[in-house]
Formats: C-alpha cells, structure tokens, sequence
C-alpha cells in the first residue's frame, strides 16, 4: 500500500490483575520503502498464548567426595536465585529505570507502547522498544531457546511482526505468574555484561556480594547495566566503565525523580566510585585446585552415553543443567600425591610425574596429581593435556609402562597352574627360536629369532615366579611368557582394565610382557587395585552422583566384575609383596603394613614406574618427557635438584608411591592380604629346581647390602 492514510488498530491489554482491554488506539499506519501497514483492526489476533519457557543455563558444580566445590562448568555463569534472595532496592532499581508502571500496567504499557511507536514512526524504523520487563522477558527466553543462528536472528529481528509475537507471550506469561513472580524471572535471565547472567551472579562478579546485600550505588549499577550490557561492560576497559557510571546515575536520578530516594541520597550515592571488583568467575579445570581430576570428570561426561544421546546434548547437560557432581576424589589422598610428587619432582624439571590413586573394589579415582600445573603458559611449566589419565579423558599417548606388565604374565602362569616356586635356567640373553614361538590373538606369528633381549636387572640361572619377578628379570619372563602364551598374557592384562593410553589396539608382540605399550597412571592403578580386592575389577570411578536443577538425584555405582580367580589374585599378591624385601624396592623399604607391587624401567631408561597396592588403596606413578621420552632419556638428569645418573623405576616412582601411601593410610588402620593358598601355590609342580642349581638372584640380595645394590626395573 503506497498512500498514507489511518487505520484503527485495536491492542488488547490483558492487565494481571484487572484484566482491562484496551480499546480504540488510533495509530498511523506506515506506508513507504520498506515498512507496510501495520495491521487493520481485525487482522491483530492479539491473544494470550503460552509461552514455552526452557530453564534458563545454569552453572554446573563439581564437587569432591566430602561435598567441597572443586569445579564449575558453564556456558553461561548464572546462579537463580528466589525473589527474597534479591535486596529490595535492586528491584526497586530495576523497575525505575526499565518499566516504572510495571506494577501498575498488564502485559502491554500501553503508554509507553505508544511513545516508542511515534519515535519509531519518525524515525522510519524501530529505533525504540518501549518494552515492558514482561515483554522484556519474553524476548529473553525465545533469545536463550533460540538453537540455530536464524531463531536467534528472530528473535532479535527489529520488526512489528516480532513486537507482536512478543506482545501475545506478554499476556500469556502476565495471566500465568504474579508481577513479583515475572521479575524474578527476569532479574535471574538478564544479561549484566562481564559474563554474568541473571543478578546474583552480577552482583559476585561486579561487587564480590550477594544480590541479597547490594547497596543503593551497587543496585543502579546492575540496573542501568541492561539496557546495553555490552557497551557497559566494566571488563572491556575504561571507556566501557565511563559509561557505566554515567548510566548508573541516569538511574539514581530516575529513582530520586520517581520518589524511590531522596534526592540527597542519589546525590551522595552518585558521588561514589563505581567500585567495580572483576571478581572472578568461578570457572572450568584451567582455575581448578584440581584440574586433572577435573578434566576427567568433564570427559566422562561428554564421552558417556548416560549423560546423553549425543554428544551435543551432553555439552548442554554439562554447560546449561545446573547439576551439582559428587565426585570420588578425596582430599586428603589428593594431598597426599601432591606433596609427594613436590618432594622429587619440580615442575620446572623436563620430564614430569604423575600419580593416580584407586580404591580396590570400587575403581574410585581418589587422586589425579602431577608434577606440572595445567595450563598453555609454557613460562610457567604448564602442560595443557591430562598427563594422569588416557586421551578419551583429555590425556595424551602415554609412556610405555615397562616391567609393569609383568605382573600379567605372572598371573597367567598362575592361572594355568604354575606355583610360586616352579622355574627354569635363564641366560644373559634371549633370543625367539622361531616366528611361530609367540602367536597374537589374532594368531598370528610375531617371535623374532633376529632379536635378542637383554637383562637390565638381575643376573642368569635358575628362577623361580618369586625370585624372576622380585629381580625383574627380563630374559626370565620373556620365557615364562612363552611358557604362558602371549595371547593368554594380553587377555589377562584386557581383563583387569588394560588398554592404550591413545585408544589404539595393544600391541601384541613378544616383548608386549617388557611394557612396550603406552599406558596411563589411573589405567595401571585400577589394573593393580583388582589384584589388591582379590580379582575383582572395577572400571575407573570419578562420578558418584548427580543432583539436576530439580533436585533429582542419580546415583552411579561401580562397575564391577569377576577378572580372576580370588587364590589367582591372592598369590600375585604374595609374590609382588616381596619386591619390597626381597626385590628392586628393597633399597626403598616397605610402608609397614602389607603391600605389594612392581617397578618398571623401559629400554634404555626412557621412562620409569611404580604400581603398587594395599587391600585398601591402589597408586601407579609414571615418570617420563612429555617433550618425547625417546629422545629425553631419564639418563644423566637433574630431577628435583637431584643428580640421576639412570632413572629407574625404584629411583623416583618407588619413592613417590612410598611417601603418598605413607601420607594418605595415616589414619587408615593396617588391612591384610588373604594369605596365599599353600596347597595349590606353594612349593613347585612341574619346574622345580634341579639339585645343586643355586639361584644367583637371591644369593645376590641376600649378600647385597640395599643401599649397594642397583634399583632397576
């Protein structure tokens, strides 16, 4: 329609309380370039309809096992509040300055709709809102529901067709809640600028307080915030906080114009600073106490299918639910890894250690520490990735875990009916006699009769399962792995958790018994921890519980299963009991109470362990270069201001685990293995020692002071 002329449209202003209808409102239709007639009188279906209203994001909280804050995780930092929790004259503020007939009007001030139209009119666009909070609101909700660029392009659109949507949700949210009701919700959805959604986390991150205790200056601050949170936005710099100021006492004159205040009372608030704080938002894993344990939880609930269909809606649940996380990690046991690692390792050192601690029975996670914070700051010696932990959660490739695999093949001979004391004659040196000598699971021929693997530790003859495992005789178990078979070695280490740092399939070669493969400290710490609860494996815990915005709890137990026989299990604990006595720990000593576990070395020192267990606590402490181990050997390093000449697994892993154990059962009471069934394990079968064939291995620790003798793998 080109001419310009005037048509009635009649609004409908359905009041909260009174429910008046407005009636009979002349307003000059708009012809021209770019706009067409607003609408005739029987064309605006100016109706109540309900709003779909989306819980506004909340923050997430992540919390340790005796319920302290450790993490929060958010897309928007909000925290909803009840209207008693918002200080009066932050509502009184608010209203002034954006709807001051708010309590007086219903979905529609008409008034003020009708002075936003002239200026719009003049203008030849919309240049004005005249919004009322309620409508004010709406917009909000259909902004935050809005998941595709276009809805929120919508939803932001300057056009009548928006208004009136907008004016329709007006009067379905008026007919369903109260005035006090409506403010609240806007109040807790509003952006303030600064990154702070909804009032109360505003008045944190502007002020450090409570909305509940915001003075008068403070209240106008937050209140003329709104208008344009961007442009006034205290964190961008000092123009932004000019403005601000000056929006702020537009407020306070408001306020004293409208009888809210004295005008001495906006005077003299005007006259203080803005006080603007920046405090800063509790936020992810970068300002964690705990960032290791905390990337963890973030992965396991973005990788698993529990927490959501998609990993799209597991980002939302995370960032937008309001949950609050009940995790598995102890602070005390946590401290306990931390001080520990402190003592030998600094984080300016090159390679860097780190520990996870398991309960037995449960697969908790009770401790994720490293020698190096976590961060992108290389200045500081941050690392960026989770070095405790496997990639699927936010870990890297690893380091080969060594001597540590061992333990699988003891098991299997174990398990196929080997005793303790069966043996056989070891050389320097061993070499495949054939390909077909180890077959993979796939069956397939991998011996490598051109390879010849040495021993780093120990010394040839006759071992037995106690003495090749307390020397970490290589050449002993690259035979007793034969004798086992490979594949069988591979399904038990599968069967107790085992598998790749990097999500790739485990190597299976004929050195797989030596640790070729990468590994991380919380998979080898729960490996150990089903040993210690007598076979039974649990798959690694760090969630408990989780609380939605509603209040709905749900709760996670372990995840559990029979991996070994509970004599099987017994047994490997007898044996690796006397690597503190009797084998590569001896130098380091015991804890005094029952443990057992196993050091490990890789080729050529490259990186060193330790795994170890008690009935009540499983720990694995890995040492190694993030920068590549192969090519930054643990040989002639200075680590924690100490000169090492080799790492090995009892020079730096053995004593961190000691030290962490020690600090974190202080108040635990001593717990005992289940002794080793002597029928079926004691003694030897069909291996035993030839007469007159010493074993040079023990008659070596026997003679060997400990503080004489190599600590190896």
């Amino acid at each position: 329609m080109a001419g310009r002329g005037t048509k009635i449209v009649r609004l409908a202003a359905a009041g909260a309380a009174a429910g008046v209808l407005m009636a009979g409102i002349a307003v000059p239709a708009v012809g021209g370039a770019g706009f067409g007639l607003v609408a005739a009188a029987d064309e605006v279906d100016l109706k109540p309809v309900d709003l779909v209203e989306p819980p506004p994001a909340e923050v997430t909280i992540v919390r340790d096992a005796k319920g302290r804050e450790i993490a929060r995780f958010y897309e928007e930092y909000r925290e909803v509040v009840g209207f008693d929790a918002i200080a009066e004259v932050m509502k009184t503020a608010i209203v002034a300055i954006e709807d001051y007939r708010f309590y007086e009007h219903g979905a529609i001030d008409v008034e003020g709709t009708l002075r936003a139209l002239a200026t719009n009119l003049r203008a030849g666009k919309v240049a004005q809102g005249g919004s009322s909070i309620t409508q004010q609101y709406v917009k909000q909700v259909l902004l935050n529901s809005a998941g595709t660029d276009a809805e929120r392009e919508a939803a932001l659109e300057a056009s009548y067709t928006r208004k009136l949507n907008e004016l329709r949700y007006a009067m379905g949210v008026e007919k369903k809640y109260t005035k006090d009701q409506i403010l609240e919700k806007y109040l807790n959805i509003a952006y303030f600028g600064a990154g702070a959604y909804g009032v109360e986390a505003a008045a944190r991150r502007f002020f450090g307080v409570h909305a509940a205790r915001l003075t008068l200056p403070q209240a106008a601050t937050l209140a003329g915030a709104v208008q344009d949170p961007n442009a006034t936005d205290p964190n961008l710099g000092r123009e932004q906080r000019a403005r601000l100021l000056k929006r702020r006492n537009v407020v306070l004159d408001r306020m004293a114009e409208l009888g809210k205040i004295t005008q001495a009372a906006a005077d003299r608030a005007k006259r203080t600073k803005l006080g603007y704080k920046g405090t800063k938002l509790p936020g992810g894993c970068e300002v964690s106490k705990y960032p290791y344990f905390c990337l963890y939880v973030r992965q396991e609930i973005l990788n698993n299918p529990d927490f959501g269909r998609t990993a799209k809606a597991r980002l939302a649940t995370l960032n937008r639910g309001g949950l609050t996380i009940r995790t598995t990690l102890d602070p005390v046991k946590q401290a306990a890894a931390e001080r520990a690692i402190r003592a030998y390792v600094h984080a300016s050192d090159g390679p860097v250690a780190a520990e996870a601690l398991v309960r037995p029975g449960t697969g908790a996670i009770e401790a994720m520490a490293a020698s190096r914070p976590y961060g992108n700051r290389a200045a500081r010696h941050e690392i960026s990735y989770n070095v405790v932990a496997d990639a699927a959660h936010g870990g890297g490739i690893g380091f080969q875990a060594g001597s540590t695999f061992k333990t699988f093949t003891l098991i299997s001979a174990l398990k196929q009916g080997m005793k303790v004391d069966d043996g056989f004659t070891v050389g320097a040196g061993y070499r495949a006699p054939a390909y077909a000598t180890f077959k993979n699971c796939a069956g397939e021929n991998v011996g490598d009769p051109s390879h010849t693997v040495t021993n780093d530790e120990g010394s040839p003859g006759w071992k037995t399962l106690r003495t090749g495992t307390w020397g970490s005789v290589n050449t002993f178990f690259m035979e007793l792995e034969r004798r086992a078979g490979l594949c069988e070695t591979v399904t038990t280490a599968k069967s107790l958790g085992i598998r790749r740092a990097d999500g790739r399939p485990l190597q299976e070669y004929e050195t797989f018994t030596l640790g070729i493969n990468e590994m991380d400290p919380v998979t080898v710490a729960t490996a150990y921890a089903a040993i210690a609860a007598r076979g039974t494996y649990c798959a690694p815990m760090a969630i408990t519980a989780i609380t939605d915005r509603n209040g709905k709890t749900a709760r996670y137990r372990p995840k559990c299963r029979q991996a070994l026989e509970p004599a099987v299990a017994d047994a490997t604990a007898d044996v690796l009991s006397g690597v503190f006595t009797q084998g590569t720990m001896r130098g380091v000593g015991g804890i005094g109470r029952d443990a057992a576990g196993k050091t490990g070395t890789t080729d050529d020192y490259a990186t060193a362990w330790f795994a170890g267990f008690t009935p009540d606590l499983a720990a694995a402490v890995s040492i190694g270069d993030p920068r590549g181990s192969q090519r930054h050997k643990l040989v002639g390093v200075t680590i924690g201001g100490r000169y090492y000449g080799i790492v090995a697994g009892a020079s730096l892993p053995g004593p961190i685990w000691k030290a962490t154990m020690l600090a974190a059962l202080k108040n635990v009471p001593p717990a005992s293995f289940t002794p080793i069934d002597r029928d079926r394990f004691e003694g030897c079968a069909a291996h035993c020692r030839p007469a007159g064939d010493a074993d040079p291995e023990r008659e070596s620790q026997e003679e060997t002071p400990p503080e004489d003798r190599p600590q190896g793998r």
